[in-house]
């Protein structure tokens, strides 16, 4: 071993560590230069970003904020893993979804990365008859199978089995899941399905098929309603506490039980929610099965989320499903399907379903993502948040346990009501462009041609809605790409950019991109006459204003205009007609403008 000679060189030495209060000191000083007299804790507050659930994610975490004991890896209450080696084996396992039957695409899925498949069968899918030839080439005893069959889930179960055995598979080499989940088929539907089914094929596995799972807790229908991370995380643990129930009560013991349940969750571009959401699911099963006699860890399968797949520029999903992926991944999960970019538009084509998955590829295999075990474990802010998470997510499991359980909740319409208040709420962001939408909201680029796919089938409905983030604007643009084929134009307004650069183009360019987002087309060029537009926005400093908004906006009126904006703070100025700013109701003022346009 060699040792360094002591030259008395210490690079730590001259610099004292610093408290906590020392730092709430200097964020006083920077924020009394932006007009906020605040101090102490109070100046910290200032800076922490308000989350669902009452949760709060802080400008600084330290070792004071640490959280509960997350364990090791492998060991209850598995926030850390559910296996001690993580996914240091090969990865997590890659599972891609078809919902139509197309020949070889299956295969050609298999040959290029993916492990296992996802089969959507029935209503909304690939009929359960033609299973064996969605299957035709499969070596069943490699790739696991993962049914999603709703109220078909026991010809579909039996059909499967049949097709193990007529292939030659042994019992113990089934691997899957058989896709039997009655409460989430009553989520998606409105349509309740009796227990039993699922019952008899639970204890098939349990004592025949050692690899195959019988039941699936999905917690897609509750995000996809508009839930928050904390809803999704209830409504799967008071769904999964219902079936251990159901379970138990049919024969099974607490351990077969629970070994007959694999959970599955949304993964979102929000990376750490997505991390501390796996990984507090884990923490709060946990506590369900050491309650139970059966401690086990929470078997995960990740998708990434349909909820914030747009419409318009969907290739921006790509760069979305690449953070949720990775969080997946970070965050624990077993299984991982990247819905592909162009899902919410129809049925993916060749080049959208290669470029799903080689996103887990790339990460498993070039990142080296999977080489290293939690490898968010111990961050303050990671482990605050799970703990903070799973809180939520408890009081979440409790609320629906007091109403009756998961299936009373449903029915009564509490659930729903509860999932609807968080997307109003959330809706009111995403108006406001507090949640920005990329390619939406924020930069959207009216000229680029519409990405067009084959019509996938009808998802089930019935039940609890599906919603979008993109939804509001996309209505917006539905009604000016309407008025664009009737007149071969779209509806236009004319920006009056005032003064130089320097005092315009901070608000030309906010302007432009909030009249886009409603499909209205901004016109910079010429004059006002010239652009066929029948409304104005005035863009320029606060100066500028003050010296000219008047005049010019008097002037425009006189040339036709019918309604003139001001891109600026409200209440200002008398002679406009409204406001364009940070924070306005964004979808209110297109809709209106719209309207006022004749765009119907």
């Amino acid at each position: 071993m060699t040792v360094l000679p002591d030259d008395g060189l210490s690079l730590a030495a001259e610099f004292p560590d610093a408290t906590h209060e020392q730092w709430q000191r200097l964020v006083e000083g920077v924020l009394r230069k932006s007009g906020k007299d605040v101090s102490g804790p109070a100046a910290e507050d200032a800076l922490s970003t308000a989350l669902e659930d009452g949760l709060r994610t802080r400008p600084l975490y330290t070792s004071r904020d640490a959280a509960s004991d997350s364990g090791l890896p492998g060991f209850a209450p598995f926030v850390r893993g559910g296996r001690a080696e993580g996914n240091t084996v090969g990865g997590w396992d890659l599972r891609q979804r078809h919902t139509a039957l197309t020949d070889g695409l299956v295969l050609a899925d298999l040959e290029n990365g993916v492990t296992s498949l996802w089969l959507v069968l029935g209503e909304g899918g690939i009929p359960v008859s033609s299973l064996g030839r969605a299957l035709e080439g499969v070596y069943l005893d490699l790739a696991p199978v993962v049914l999603d069959a709703g109220a078909d889930v026991e010809p579909a179960a039996r059909e499967l089995l049949r097709q193990y055995e007529e292939r030659g598979v042994a019992k113990e080499a089934a691997r899957g899941n058989l896709g039997a989940d009655p409460l989430g088929h009553e989520a998606r539907t409105g349509t309740s399905a009796e227990f039993a089914p699922a019952a008899s094929l639970a204890r098939l596995c349990a004592e025949e098929y050692p690899g195959l799972r019988a039941l699936a807790v999905d917690a897609l229908p509750y995000h996809e309603a508009g839930g928050s991370a904390a809803q999704e995380l209830g409504s799967s643990l008071a769904t999964g506490v219902a079936y251990l129930r159901e379970l138990t009560e049919a024969g099974l013991t607490a351990e077969q039980a629970c070994a007959q349940l694999e959970f599955r969750y949304a993964a979102t571009a929000d990376q750490f929610l997505t991390i501390a959401k796996l990984r507090a699911a884990r923490r709060l099963w946990a506590r369900v099965t050491e309650v139970c006699g059966a401690p086990s860890a929470q078997v995960q399968h990740a998708v990434t989320s349909p909820v914030m797949m747009t419409r318009r520029d969907p290739w921006v999903n790509m760069l979305r499903t690449t953070v949720a992926t990775l969080a997946a991944g970070v965050g624990g999960a077993d299984a991982v399907t990247v819905l592909p970019f162009d899902h919410a538009l129809g049925l993916p084509d060749a080049f959208a379903r290669r470029i799903a998955r080689n996103t887990s590829t790339i990460l498993i295999e070039e990142s080296n993502l999977a080489r290293v075990i939690d490898p968010a474990g111990g961050s303050w802010y990671v482990e605050t948040l799970t703990d903070e998470l799973a809180r939520a997510g408890w009081e979440f499991f409790q609320r629906i346990e007091q109403a009756g359980g998961q299936a009373a909740a449903l029915r009564s319409g509490q659930l729903g009501q509860d999932l609807a208040q968080t997307w109003e709420a959330r809706t009111g962001k995403l108006a406001k462009r507090r949640e920005p939408i990329t390619g939406v909201s924020e930069f959207p680029n009216l000229t680029e041609p519409p990405v067009e796919r084959a019509p996938a089938p009808a998802p089930r409905s019935g039940g609890l809605p599906r919603v979008r983030r993109d939804e509001a604007y996309e209505a917006l643009r539905a009604r000016s790409d309407a008025h664009l084929v009737a007149t071969g134009a779209r509806p236009r307004i004319f920006l009056a950019a005032l003064g130089p650069a320097a005092a315009h183009t901070a608000r030309l360019t906010f302007a432009s991109n909030l009249f886009q987002a409603g499909g209205v087309e901004p016109v910079t060029e010429g004059t006002f006459e010239e652009s066929g537009a029948t409304e104005v926005c005035l863009c320029s400093s606060d100066a500028l204003y003050e010296e000219q908004a008047a005049t010019v906006a008097a002037e425009f009126r006189s040339a036709g205009a019918t309604h003139v904006f001001l891109a600026g703070r409200p209440g200002q100025y008398t002679d406009v007609d409204s406001y364009v700013f940070a924070g306005c109701d964004a979808v209110a003022v297109l809709s209106a403008t719209l309207d006022r346009m004749g765009v119907s």
